[in-house]
């Protein structure tokens, strides 16, 4: 198959969990600076977060690029990428309503690390139907540290969130700054496979 419909498809609803994000905001119930001020918080958890789903996306299309074909393990791969993507909105409406409290700072960590280890299920779905190590993809990436230490940032942050909910945030923080550095590797691939 080839990987037009997937990349429309995923198009689609990181554009709909982008939309029902930013709906989920409530706008401050007074027009001075203490209102702004009180809304603050959760508008910051609204950057990280439509940061943490633009760089999903943006990664996701040059994953794509390195692709001719995708089969039926890699549709599902991406589903299972969407599904906690898409789960993002509601973990942000939980801190909203309860704060930022362990409960939901976990959830959130919970979701964007089972979102990064879809994302790499993905990845060797699509190197695996790509010509396996031999593929563009495989020798981009090697052996992917960044992904594999956000992974394991996510999971311990996760955890510490049970017990100081602040440091859990802020590693979620320093994972999308990490991420936020332009990674040329696959760029880098096909301009010189080409």
């Amino acid at each position: 198959m080839k990987t037009e419909r997937m990349t429309a498809f995923t198009d689609g609803v990181v554009a709909i969990i982008i939309t029902i994000m930013v709906l989920e905001l409530k706008v401050p119930e007074s027009a001075d600076l203490k209102g702004l001020l009180g809304a603050a918080p959760i508008l910051a958890a609204y950057v990280l977060s439509y940061i943490n789903v633009g760089l999903y996306w943006n990664n996701h299309h040059h994953l794509l690029q390195t692709a001719d074909h995708i089969d039926g393990r890699s549709l599902w791969a991406n589903l299972f990428l969407l599904f906690w993507l898409s789960l993002v909105p509601f973990v942000i409406r939980w801190i909203d309503e309860a704060g930022f409290v362990a409960l939901p700072v976990a959830a959130y960590g919970f979701v964007l690390g089972l979102s990064g280890a879809s994302y790499l299920w993905l990845q060797r779905e699509i190197i695996r139907v790509n010509g396996g190590p031999d593929s563009h993809l495989a020798r981009a990436l090697g052996p992917d540290w960044k992904g594999r230490l956000s992974l394991a940032g996510y999971t311990v942050a996760t955890i510490a969130a049970f017990f100081a909910p602040r440091l859990a945030i802020a590693v979620y923080v320093v994972i999308a700054c990490i991420w936020l550095i332009p990674d040329r590797r696959i760029e880098r691939r096909l301009t010189d496979s080409a």
